[in-house]
């Protein structure tokens, strides 16, 4: 197969999650609609959180930007998809789709550690209850989220820029509504070994660290919670971990489906309709998770609305 080093001219074509030009208008709707709930919903936790000097604590300055990471990672994707459905046109430059995949690698890195550091925050709540505003001062939640996006940040950068030294065959079709960076290395006809060790390094330290860093940190909770005699001190202690163990569950669960998905079958549609879960249904989920869940966001959101119709 023929193979081009002109990367300038290079242009991808995302196939999206159907070809049929009946669905076409309704996948945009639906799209549209989720994109919408997860912008708004996200960015009104945030303000919520922001606005409430009660819940400037190390638990909701987490969740506040784990919202963020959930806009970021939600724009880095829909709008271009919903712009091909609008537009007709399935292409996407060779400097886009790296741009894309790398805003993607850079915010699902850092939606993987903030969910390992809320998890070290429910521990230190639960387990040293009175270390826990020694432990978790402000100054260390600074840093734990300055060393997960620098991490983050570098990570995407070594992935997507490893992919500048590959050669492209000219069947440049990407079988996804968005440049997913292994789909782009399986288009590659040059030797892709180095970018398929680094990418299983990248998964293992953002995906696996931090998926054993939640499931250590709740044996911890779950032991020290038995350990409460009252029935109401053990419901108390579990409440507060109750929506964090959801996000958990459906960003950890969505993701090995897609894994699962992707291994048992081979069509590669099929995987990119699985693959909506984890990278925009999940997104658009937390904030009615954390707000259903959580009697002091839902009563900062009230009183959040009330100001604002107030003002109004």
């Amino acid at each position: 197969m023929e193979s081009t080093n002109q990367t300038a001219t290079i242009e991808f074509l995302l196939l999206g999650l159907s070809d049929d030009p009946e669905l076409q208008p309704i996948l945009f709707g639906l799209f549209l609609f989720m994109y919408l709930v997860t912008f708004l919903g996200n960015l009104l936790i945030t303000l919520t959180i922001s606005s409430d000097f009660h819940l400037h604590t190390p638990m909701y300055v987490l969740l506040a930007h784990l919202s963020l990471a959930d806009i970021c990672i939600s724009s880095a994707t829909v709008p271009k998809m919903l712009w091909n459905i609008q537009a007709q046109d399935q292409r996407i430059s060779y400097t886009g789709c790296l741009t894309q995949a790398c805003f993607v690698l850079i915010f699902a890195g850092l939606e993987n550690c903030l969910l390992a550091a809320m998890a070290y925050d429910r521990y230190v709540a639960i387990c040293h209850p009175l270390r826990y505003t020694v432990i978790m001062n402000p100054h260390f939640c600074t840093l734990l989220f300055l060393v997960s996006l620098i991490t983050s940040v570098v990570n995407a950068l070594l992935l997507s820029l490893m992919v500048l030294r590959l050669t492209f065959c000219t069947d440049l079709e990407i079988p996804h509504f968005f440049c997913e960076l292994a789909q782009i290395i399986k288009l590659a006809c040059s030797d892709t070994l180095i970018n398929k060790i680094l990418i299983y390094i990248a998964a293992v330290l953002f995906g696996g660290i931090p998926f054993l860093g939640i499931f250590l940190s709740y044996i911890e909770i779950v032991s020290s919670v038995f350990k409460i005699p009252s029935v109401q001190g053990r419901y108390k202690a579990f409440s507060t971990c109750g929506s964090h163990l959801s996000v958990v569950s459906l960003f950890y669960g969505s993701g090995l489906g897609v894994y699962i998905s992707s291994a048992v079958t081979e069509s590669p549609r099929k995987t990119a309709v699985a693959s909506v879960m984890y990278s925009t249904v999940t997104q658009m989920l937390n904030p009615f998770i954390y707000s259903l869940r959580n009697r002091d966001i839902k009563e900062a959101l009230r009183m959040l609305i009330f100001r604002m119709v107030h003002f109004m």
